[in-house]
Parts: C-alpha cells; structure tokens; sequence
C-alpha cells in the first residue's frame, strides 16, 4: 500500500503536525508514504501523473523523529507515479491552483484524493457554513458591505468577531464592542485586506471558557481538545499563545458532528476538524486540519491510538469514496 501526501513544504513540519502524525500511522501499518510538494509534480511526455517525493518506507521511532528527518531532507528522492497510489491526502496552506489542478488529475485517474479538491474550494471558507440551516452556528452574515455589517452589529446590540472570510490562525480577526462603528469600519478593512469577504458574527460569552477543536474523520468523532486563550488575548489559536487542555467529547459534541457530517461528506471531506464555543460551531477546517497531537497526547491513551484511528478511518473513507466514484 502506497499513500503520498501532499504538503506544502517539508521543511516546516515538525512532530506536533497532523501530518506527521498521520504519516506515521501509515507507515506503522505497513504503508510506504511518499510526500510531495506542490513543485514536485510533472506530467510525463506520455501523459502520466508523477512526482518526485521523498520516499518513507518504514516508521523511524517517533513521530518527532520522522518530522525531523523529514524537514531536513534526509529521506532519499524517488518518483511515484499518482496512479499506482491507494490514496492521496492533501494537506497544503494556500491551495493554489496548479496544486489543485495536479490532485484533481490524479483523483481522475482513479485514486482518492482527501480531501477532495473540489469540496475544499467549497468548504474552507467560512461562508459555507454559515449557510447549513440544520448546523447549530453563531449567528452570522458574510459580506464586503459596511452598511450590512453596521446593520447587523447594531441589530445584535453587543460585542461582534470580525474575520477574514477565508484564513487560519487567527490572522486579521477582531472582537469589536457594541456600538463602535468606527472600530467595526477598521476590523472589516482588516479582514477584507486578508482577500475576498468578511465575516460578521455573534461574540459568545462562552468563549471565555475556552473553544474546543474536535478531529472528525469519515463520520466519526475521534478526540479533541479544549484551547484556552492567552492572558489579554480574545482568539484561541495556538499560535496567538493559546495553551491547550483535555477536554471531555460530550453528548452535544457528538450532536454537533453527526449534524455536520453528511455535509462535509457529501463534499469528500475525509477529515475535518471542528471549532466549538458553547455548544454551536463556529468554524469548521477542512483545508489542512491539526488537532491529532494535542488531542492525542492529552487523552490519556497510549501515544498514537488516536493517529491510527485516523489513519483506519481515512482508508475507509478512500475506499467508500472509490467506489461512489465508479458507480457514477
């Protein structure tokens, strides 16, 4: 069995990485994994999908050891051909169109792509989801209007989050205080010089209590955590210095997947990972979701249960997706 896995740059990845952490539940059953980056891929003279990958054929002792060797160039250079893969998982941030353009090829050619290319260009930005009625979410409007967005913060009354309509990190959001129109002016030019529309949503008092990131893979809710923000700091992204805790996955939370999950499967969503404030979801990542690691190292579990019920899981769903694809 042979996966690649698309990235968006070896160098970057460490052992807190889904990533890697998927990748070393591959090879730990038995997987040969090849990872490409979006330059790597050529089409032959006779038409062929390729690519020149860094070749892992066994699992090295950690998965901290496997980012490391892997960031520094270590692993030998070997083509694949796309076509000879059980599957393809992307996980890249941006998604350009060439790196678009080459997975679709290769979903084409008969190989599962998770998650599928299409369904990411729907669903990773943040106006998808505030249009599924059925999905308990904040109240929410996507615009580029400043009179729409006015209108909207006067009508709820109180404090509204401000952000890009597509992003990560929480780079570009703003909470802005009821009634400052001159600050909400700001938070829109803010998140609208991030590209495309901005969204305007509800601010939750629960926030205060941490927001939860759920990993959901093929209809199943695996595990997740609970992010709580830095002193002085509204967002809880760890990479605005949030810290990150156990959490238990409570009835609500299973509610709130087995809402969300026919839609993102309908989409060739594989995996997702799921943000939860009081009870409503307020974003869901399908582009290059994270949460394994900390999800996995805070459960309690022996290190890697939860990657190998992700790994399982996302070879399920490539099968499943298969064989929808050739009954078509």
């Amino acid at each position: 069995m042979r996966i690649a896995i698309v990235v968006t740059s070896v160098r970057s990845i460490d052992g807190t990485w889904t990533t890697a952490h998927l990748a070393d539940a591959a090879l730990r059953a038995g997987a040969t994994v090849r990872f490409l980056e979006p330059q790597d891929f050529e089409v032959t003279n006779n038409g062929r999908l390729v690519g020149r990958a860094w070749a892992a054929d066994e699992p090295l002792e950690t998965v901290a050891a496997l980012a490391a060797t892997l960031a520094s160039h270590r692993l030998p250079r070997r083509y694949v051909d796309l076509s000879t893969c059980q599957m393809v998982l992307l996980r890249v941030n941006p998604l350009h169109w060439h790196t678009l353009q080459c997975v679709t090829l290769a979903q084409q050619s008969g190989v599962p792509v998770l998650n599928d290319p299409l369904g990411v260009t729907l669903t990773r930005g943040k106006a998808w989801l505030a249009t599924l009625r059925d999905v308990p979410t904040p109240e929410t409007i996507v615009t580029a209007s400043r009179s729409s967005a006015q209108a909207f913060a006067r009508r709820k009354g109180g404090r509204v989050v401000v952000k890009p309509a597509t992003g990560s990190g929480g780079r570009g959001v703003t909470l802005v205080p009821a009634r400052r129109t001159d600050l909400l002016d700001r938070a829109l030019t803010l998140a609208r010089n991030q590209g495309g529309l901005a969204v305007v949503q509800e601010y939750m008092p629960e926030a205060e209590h941490g927001e939860k990131r759920l990993v959901w893979v093929g209809g199943e809710l695996l595990g997740g955590y609970l992010r709580e923000r830095a002193p002085g700091n509204f967002r809880h992204n760890l990479k605005q210095g949030a810290r990150p805790n156990p959490t238990e996955i409570t009835d609500q939370d299973r509610r709130l997947a087995e809402a969300i999950g026919p839609h993102l499967l309908q989409n060739g969503i594989g995996i997702a990972g799921l943000d939860v404030i009081g009870g409503r979801l307020v974003e869901v990542n399908t582009l290059n979701p994270g949460g394994i690691h900390w999800a996995d190292a805070l459960s309690g579990d022996q290190p890697g249960v939860l990657a190998k019920r992700a790994f399982d899981g996302l070879l399920r769903t490539a099968a499943e997706f298969r064989k929808r694809s050739q009954s078509r």
